[in-house]
């Protein structure tokens, strides 16, 4: 069988990939403990659930505007303002099935074939794979200081004639770094003058720990919408815990949302109303739900930071934010993949490989399960890898003896 070419050299999801080895390996019985998947375990927030039961009640469950509906663009306005202190019209938005397909419509609509988009690493692992996908190229910047925040200069220095966005993620995925107001200051400023677009992936802005704050990229340009390099995606997935709706959006100049809606109206049409009705609830109604997501989160960070203290050989950089940590296992296997399959054969732990995130050697972990499933798993981890642990452990109601160190 003859596959396109473009197609064929797109890499496999690799955190879908984990999900369908977790659910093949508890459909068999074993007890599995997955800290692979990026999904809060609330339920539904209870204005969403309504909102979107009307909708299915009334009947009316046909086509809406390709960029969204006008009530929900009206409550992602109301959103932009109160969080963003930014005024914005309908025609700068745009309401797409979910943040992925916010960003892929970005860079299609954005780049020509082999325009650059810098990212940063470490990275979520979907960045290259999109941009490659509307044909451009990702060039990765990594930071050389062993964080996971790269320097103003490391960046300045990896832009070309060719380059035509940067993508910014924090708080971060994979590592839970929160990019410091200073460096975002100096990458509006730049972007602006160089005429370069400014993707602020802005997900999980909510959930952060400790008082901080992730500075958004607006705070930092005199310029309104229509005049600003700065675009901002967000969505429900993550703060409210509504992943499975898949509804995201897009804040942007009005040219642009003008080509995105045209990108829209020929692939998915839009996205489904009842989905755009649970968001608009989610958005309207009481946003304790978000504290309440983002405190649970916050626990189980305690909880993995106080387990991981004993955890002889790992190297871990506290997280300020989102639900994920990466640390360094380096000291056992460079190389994340065996680590990560090792791990989900011996320890029936999902974990994430750091290589598919531009970051080898480390793994990623989703701490936003149960308390639990943090204590129990980093237990596990701790029993495959480190020599000192204790040799015995329960996997399930199996007594495991490690032979292997």
């Amino acid at each position: 069988m003859k596959l396109s070419k473009l197609a064929s050299e797109i890499a496999e999801s690799p955190t879908l990939a984990l999900n369908e080895q977790a659910r093949l390996l508890r459909e068999r019985g074993e007890a599995v403990i997955h800290l692979g998947i990026g999904e809060p375990k609330n339920k539904t927030p209870i204005n969403a659930i309504l909102a979107s039961a009307a909708k299915l009640s009334s009947g009316e469950v046909k086509y809406t505007p390709a960029d969204g509906t006008p009530a929900l663009k009206k409550a992602i306005i109301r959103y932009t303002e109160e969080n963003y202190n930014r005024l914005v019209a309908p025609e700068n938005v745009i309401v797409t099935n979910g943040a992925k397909q916010s960003l892929f419509n970005i860079f299609y609509s954005i780049l020509n074939p082999q325009d650059e988009v810098i990212v940063l690493a470490p990275y979520w692992v979907s960045y290259p794979e999109i941009i490659k996908m509307c044909l451009g190229r990702p060039v990765i910047v990594t930071p050389q200081d062993g964080t996971f925040v790269p320097t103003f200069d490391e960046i300045e220095r990896a832009v070309t004639s060719y380059t035509r966005a940067i993508i910014v993620n924090s708080p971060n995925n994979p590592s839970g770094a929160v990019y410091p107001p200073e460096l975002i200051e100096k990458l509006v400023e730049f972007c602006e003058r160089k005429g370069i677009f400014m993707v602020c992936d802005d997900i999980y802005h909510k959930l952060v720990f400790d008082g901080k704050e992730a500075a958004p990229a607006y705070r930092f340009t005199k310029r309104d919408v229509e005049n600003s390099y700065v675009i901002v995606v967000n969505g429900v997935a993550k703060v409210y815990g509504m992943t499975g709706f898949r509804v995201g959006w897009v804040v942007a100049p009005r040219q642009l949302v003008r080509v995105m809606t045209n990108v829209t109206a020929q692939t998915t049409s839009g996205v489904s109303p009842v989905s755009q009705a649970a968001a608009e609830g989610a958005l309207n109604g009481m946003q304790n739900v978000v504290e309440a997501i983002r405190l649970q989160i916050q626990n189980n960070r305690e909880v993995l930071l106080q387990e991981m203290r004993t955890f002889n050989g790992a190297r871990l950089i506290k997280p300020e934010g989102t639900f994920y940590a990466l640390p360094d296992l380096r000291a056992f296997n460079s190389n994340s993949v065996e680590i990560s399959s090792f791990l989900l054969k011996k320890a029936m732990v999902v974990t994430v490989p750091g290589k598919e995130f531009g970051m080898e050697g480390h793994i990623r972990l989703s701490i936003s399960g149960s308390v639990k499933d943090v204590t129990e798993g980093i237990a596990r981890i701790k029993w495959a890898l480190d020599p000192t642990s204790p040799n015995e452990i329960y996997i399930g109601d199996k007594k495991m003896v490690r032979d292997w160190l």
